[in-house]
């Protein structure tokens, strides 16, 4: 599994309709490709909502990309996240 970091701004029809439901069908997404929901914050400024999500691969994660901006009127900017320590290891 690879961790992505999805970054999402809401559209004015999103922001209408949003709810725990909603929420919920994000989830089940993100599971029916492969993936596990890890974390996901609401935030102020430019960026509105940061997900982070494992996935099998880039693939997956362009499908859950795609298919949670379709589903839920969110645009996301998905970028794959490596943990520091294994960063270091890569660049070491």
């Amino acid at each position: 599994m690879a961790t992505f970091v999805m970054f999402g701004k809401y559209s004015m029809e999103a922001t209408k309709a949003m709810s725990a439901m909603r929420t919920d069908q994000a989830m089940n997404l993100i599971k029916q490709n492969g993936g596990e929901f890890k974390a996901g914050y609401a935030l102020l400024g430019n960026v509105d909502l940061v997900l982070v999500v494992d996935l099998p691969n880039t693939e997956a994660a362009m499908k859950v990309s795609a298919a949670l901006s379709k589903q839920q009127g969110i645009a996301f900017t998905t970028a794959p996240a490596v943990s520091v320590a294994d960063f270091d290891k890569i660049m070491g």
